[in-house]
């Protein structure tokens, strides 16, 4: 059986969306539902807490550049403390 590779004909002229995560730290509750969600596993949770005592996401190391901007983790938190921006720029 062979497998076949899809890919588009302008495969070459795609570029992919770069994006910034923003994370509002007081707002956090440490549910880790955006570190879940995330596809390129960007975020981790980190050592630190925050006022509340909870330990927000922070960037993984070497993932400050993978963000593609998809915005899932804006749309599973349910108390809007984290929200993505695109980059401006030529993708890496």
């Amino acid at each position: 059986m062979e497998v076949y590779a899809r890919t588009p004909l302008d495969l070459e002229r795609m570029t992919v969306p770069r994006g910034q995560v923003f994370i509002i730290l007081e707002r956090c509750k440490g549910c880790e539902i955006c570190i879940r969600f995330c596809p390129q596993e960007v975020l981790q949770v980190s050592t630190g807490t925050n006022a509340k005592g909870y330990h927000y996401p922070e960037i993984a190391p070497g993932k400050e550049d993978a963000c593609v901007h998809c915005q899932f983790c804006a749309l599973v938190c349910p108390e809007f403390a984290i929200f993505t921006l695109e980059k401006d720029g030529d993708p890496a």
